[in-house]
């Protein structure tokens, strides 16, 4: 795959309010919310975070931003968009820049003898991932191939970036993850003997309307029940931006799961 390079191929997008400028393919796979929300849940105490399928860096970035002294580390498989993740990492400050790295690579070699040597085992306290959410059974895929692997995988296919998050998590690190409400069972069912106390946030459109986000958080070798969060309203009836929403997608500010 050639890497964009043109206006016509690429975008130049402001995020978190103009202080986050992403270069990202005008056509296929973008960055929107769902990156930004993902990011606002990295509780602010992480030292190092891993971003699992990356694409152009969004979230990895976004908690770079917001946690001015964590290191992140970025791992996206697609070639083409890993490279232009490494472009948006060394658009910013240079000690911002310092602090992230991008890794080419299948998040099932990482931390494995035959896949790369960064991020090691057990190397972060924070590990966030937005699988690929639409399971072929129940949506069609896209003909694009690059946006098809970045939005499609079977339910059952979660568990291999479970057991990434993992393989890459220090004793009692923290997942952060965002998916699908109808992937609910599938994750819990690949969270279920590797990670406890897992924090559900219900994520909606407006407060009438069913939640089409779940925001999970979930604690490597803990035991305790999961629990339901209160929701997450992204809109008033109006359709404006709820206050909470904007505190999140352009002040970059936090949400707690634990």
């Amino acid at each position: 795959m050639s890497l964009p390079t043109s206006p016509e191929e690429t975008t130049d997008d402001a995020l978190l309010g103009g202080r986050l400028r992403l270069l990202q393919p005008a056509r296929g796979h973008r960055a929107g919310h769902d990156a930004l929300l993902l990011a606002a849940t990295v509780p602010t105490d992480a030292r190092h975070a891993v971003d699992l399928g990356a694409g152009v860096g969004a979230a990895g970035l976004s908690v770079a931003i917001r946690l001015p002294e964590a290191r992140v580390t970025l791992v996206e498989i697609d070639l083409a968009t890993a490279a232009l993740a490494t472009r948006n990492a060394a658009r910013q400050t240079p000690d911002m820049s310092a602090r992230i790295t991008v890794v080419t690579a299948d998040i099932a070699t990482l931390a494995r003898p035959s896949g790369p040597d960064l991020p090691a085992a057990r190397a972060a306290d924070v590990v966030l991932a937005n699988p690929p959410f639409n399971d072929p059974a129940r949506h069609r895929v896209s003909p694009l191939d690059e946006k098809a692997r970045a939005h499609a995988i079977p339910d059952a296919g979660m568990e291999a970036w479970i057991k990434a998050a993992e393989r890459l998590l220090e004793a009692g690190g923290r997942l952060r993850l965002i998916h699908r409400p109808e992937a609910l069972e599938a994750l819990l069912e690949a969270l279920r003997g590797r990670f406890g106390a897992v924090s559900i946030l219900p994520v909606h459109p407006t407060a009438q309307a069913p939640a089409i986000r779940l925001l999970v958080g979930a604690i490597k070798g803990r035991r305790t029940p999961p629990r339901l969060l209160p929701g997450l309203v992204l809109a008033g009836a109006d359709g404006r931006p709820s206050p909470e929403t904007e505190r999140l997608l352009r002040a970059g500010e936090g949400v707690a799961l634990e």
